[in-house]
């Protein structure tokens, strides 16, 4: 059913008081830096949603075949931004864990622990929002150990996110070139399935490869934190969580 300009602009600014009240709840204390960040994605998301229905409805009275297309993209790279910010809190606990890791100073590290070190970084790097210097240490990493699945993971979504974004096509077939290598190496990565079934289902026609890599990945105990991301994609899908 078609809306009317009046109820589009009642969503919006009933979204935009939803973003407002999670920020002051977690200055406040009262939810945690990942439901805060669940709850920004998800308005983000739907607020993108409906301004551009709200533009479409302005401009035009209806959709066209190039508005339905520039509608899909632009709910595309909202979802990509949504992914992101839950990923980097989702680091950033991880690296809380890993708190107390001591420096190496100027010992001379095997390759080994060269790779160990560089992932730690980058890792650290992702939960301080320094996606640029992370994904240098990543190609760091992939330059000692080319069939470092964690890397490959890694690299592949970050060039994937960032050529949707920036509306390049050959960093986005570089960045599922690498999560389709990680996959290769290491089938039984959960993270890997995850972003490589975002990416399908992130792109027309490829419905059908989402739904299976989705179920792959159900099939792999994945962590509470991947079961977050997920979650969103799982439900449109039609997909138990259990």
């Amino acid at each position: 059913m078609k809306r009317s300009a009046n109820q589009l602009m009642d969503e919006i600014a009933l979204r935009e008081a939803s973003l407002a009240d999670a920020q002051r709840e977690l200055a406040a204390g009262e939810l945690t830096s990942l439901q805060a960040a669940t709850i920004e994605a998800r308005e983000t998301l739907a607020l993108t949603r409906v301004r551009e229905e709200l533009r479409e409805l302005n401009a035009h009275g209806g959709r066209s075949v190039a508005s339905r297309r520039r509608r899909r993209w632009l709910l595309v790279c909202g979802l990509l931004c949504f992914l992101v910010a839950l990923i980097i809190v989702l680091w950033h606990s991880l690296a809380l864990r890993q708190a107390g890791t001591s420096e190496t100073g100027s010992v001379t590290l095997s390759p080994s622990q060269q790779v160990t070190q560089l992932l730690t970084e980058a890792q650290a790097d992702i939960a301080n929002g320094k996606v640029v210097t992370a994904l240098s240490a990543y190609n760091q990493v992939l330059l000692l150990s080319p069939k470092n699945a964690t890397a490959l993971t890694q690299t592949g979504w970050l060039d994937f996110s960032a050529g949707s974004s920036d509306a390049s096509p050959s960093l986005v077939a570089l960045g599922i070139k690498n999560l389709r290598l990680a996959i290769a190496y290491a089938p039984r990565n959960s993270a890997a399935r995850l972003y490589y079934a975002i990416v399908a289902d992130s792109t027309p026609g490829n419905k059908a490869l989402a739904t299976s890599e989705f179920r792959v990945f159900l099939s792999l105990n994945p962590s509470p934190g991947q079961l977050a991301v997920a979650r969103p994609f799982l439900q449109q899908l039609h997909l138990a969580t259990s």
